[in-house]
């Protein structure tokens, strides 16, 4: 299936759209048949199509008209019967349909109607006997022009009509899939201001599936701060008026732990249904009164914010509860939570590319686009410190609106010292969640392991009794690390400062009361002032340290130190096996 681009979406956002559709066809080849009933279901559906209808001579130039129109189109289907290339027609058409999709966001959709794909990419068969004519009787560069068109419609994808199925589905199919994206328009109110959402509207697109009649369930999966809740939301606004109820049901993991399972379970109904008078009893009698109220409708449901198996099971337990058609959106930093209740699709919520991310940043910091050019620099070190996570960028780009390059300087050598509070606040939601050892495994990873082997994170944390291969896994499932393909454990760079903040939390002004130490000022003051404790776990004396200033250590600081069991000193690992 198409699916349309970040770039395609950003070009489109300057122009005006006259029609939605342009329809380039051969009209001998299609006119009275696919192209027609095409033309006829996109404007039963209300999608506003431009065909040309006139029947030309050979030789005669395009005409300006459709020129035009081709530019004022927002989409084009091109339909590639056996004889489309036989025109010069249609071939000027195509190019100008190409010239449009790179220079103005044009949206391409090829119908390959009865020929093979690769013979249009190829120019082979019907397509190359055309050529060998062209070539004859035209300008060389012309005719370039023309085969550069094609091998680039043939390289789209699209639909590839064959005998093997009724000409009905294909054109139910492209109808609908213009109908949905026709939706996704980068101005509407909805997505104002919203900075790489365009293209994850379109990834998501597809999971959704909505020409399907079974009732699926979606997973939106991310860390938190990345942007579940507004992609979901998002969604629901873009697709909610082709169900016959739907329901946004926000914050269920807060929720569900302050008021319980019976008021959600109010909730679904009075939101989905609009009945606010239906009286739940206790959670079974809620499941009950959701399934037989709910059975029989085509319902858009999501759950926001989903944090255990359990709340699943008594909001949206099985798919028999949903009609036909149903749609269930889970969004959850527990990628576990959507495997135990067998989702049909996992959505990952990426963070931003770095042309997105330093947008979102320029448009919650700068008045004026112009004013980037003086603080180019400093966005740099704020892009790196967020590593596109969209909450990040939201909070620093709001904080740093109106301030001088000096302020701006000035804040990020306080956020290296400081870590903003709102933003910890948010991440700190998946940490609280955490059982002991996998609060252990994850301070251990922040202050530690990030982006080190795979293998020797294992073997330490295994010799520290941390069970580390269930561990690893259920982080990773919780967003809070990634195993990257080459075998290293890598944790967002504002997880591993947060971990770190959460460790110096423990005692602010007494370094030797906290359960890890890393920072070289810290073990300094503890080693020389012997102000180690039995609260001390961990610490790692990296190679960096200032070997003449640690002739003034005092060993006998270790004396202290009961339950320290892991200790790196320059690198050499020295650690305690658990009795």
């Amino acid at each position: 299936m198409p699916s349309m681009g970040m770039k395609n979406a950003l070009s489109s956002s300057t122009v005006q759209w006259k029609y939605d559709v342009f329809i380039s066809f051969r009209g001998e080849d299609t006119r009275n048949n696919f192209m027609d009933h095409l033309y006829n279901a996109l404007r039963v559906k209300g999608i506003n199509s431009f065909r040309d209808n006139e029947k030309l001579e050979r030789g005669k130039p395009i005409s300006l008209e459709l020129l035009k129109a081709i530019e004022e189109s927002r989409f084009s289907v091109v339909i590639l019967s056996k004889d489309y290339t036989s025109s010069h027609w249609c071939l000027d058409e195509l190019a100008k349909i190409i010239a449009c999709k790179e220079d103005m966001g044009m949206i391409v959709l090829p119908v390959f109607h009865y020929v093979e794909p690769s013979d249009v990419r190829k120019q082979m068969g019907t397509f190359a006997q055309a050529f060998v004519k062209h070539e004859e009787e035209e300008e060389k560069t012309r005719v370039e022009k023309w085969r550069d068109a094609l091998r680039q419609v043939g390289n789209l994808t699209g639909w590839h009509l064959k005998d093997t199925r009724p000409e009905s589905q294909d054109i139910q199919e492209i109808v609908g899939w213009i109908s949905i994206n026709l939706k996704y328009d980068p101005f509407p109110y909805i997505t104002k201001d919203l900075v790489g959402i365009y293209s994850r509207l379109v990834e998501l697109e597809s999971c959704l599936a909505l020409g399907s009649k079974d009732v699926l369930f979606i997973g939106i999966w991310g860390m938190g701060g990345i942007g579940k809740t507004t992609l979901a939301r998002v969604v629901y606004h873009m697709v909610s008026k082709e169900f016959e109820a739907r329901g946004f049901i926000e914050d269920v993991r807060e929720k569900f732990e302050k008021y319980g399972c019976v008021k959600l379970q109010k909730k679904i109904i009075k939101k989905v249904l609009m009945d606010k008078n239906l009286k739940i009893e206790e959670e079974c009698d809620g499941v009950l009164k959701i399934k037989n109220r709910l059975c029989h409708k085509r319902v858009l449901l999501v759950l926001d914010d989903v944090h255990e198996v359990k709340q699943l099971r008594m909001l949206a337990g099985e798919r028999n509860w949903f009609g036909p058609g149903s749609r269930i959106i889970i969004t959850t930093r527990d990628a576990h939570v959507l495997k135990a209740r067998r989702v049909n699709e996992i959505y990952e919520v990426k963070g931003l590319n770095d042309e997105d991310a330093l947008q979102l940043l320029c448009l919650k910091a700068l008045e004026k686009e112009h004013d980037l050019d003086d603080c180019i620099e400093l966005s740099n070190h704020f892009l790196n410190y967020a590593s596109g996570l969209p909450l990040a960028l939201e909070v620093l780009g709001s904080f740093l609106c109106g301030k001088s390059t000096v302020e701006w300087k000035n804040a990020l050598e306080r956020l290296q010292k400081f870590p903003n509070e709102s933003i910890l606040q948010v991440l700190e939601i998946s940490f609280n969640g955490l059982q002991k050892s996998q609060k252990e495994i994850f301070l251990h990873i922040a202050c530690f392991f990030n982006n080190q082997r795979k293998d020797y994170v294992l073997e330490i944390l295994d010799i520290l009794g941390l069970y580390p291969i269930i561990g690893l896994k259920e982080l990773t499932d919780k967003s809070l690390l990634k195993m990257m393909d080459n075998d290293v454990v890598w944790m967002h760079d504002l997880l591993e400062e947060m971990g770190k903040n959460i460790v110096c939390q423990e005692c602010l002004d007494y370094p030797g009361k906290r359960s890890r130490l890393w920072d070289y000022e810290d073990i300094n003051e503890v080693l020389k002032k012997n102000k180690g404790t039995e609260a001390l776990k961990a610490m790692d004396i990296a190679s960096t340290c200032n070997e003449q200033q640690d002739g003034c250590w005092n060993p006998e600081a270790f004396l202290k130190m009961d339950n320290l069991k892991f200790l790196r000193i320059y690198g050499t690992l020295y650690v305690h096996t658990p009795s």
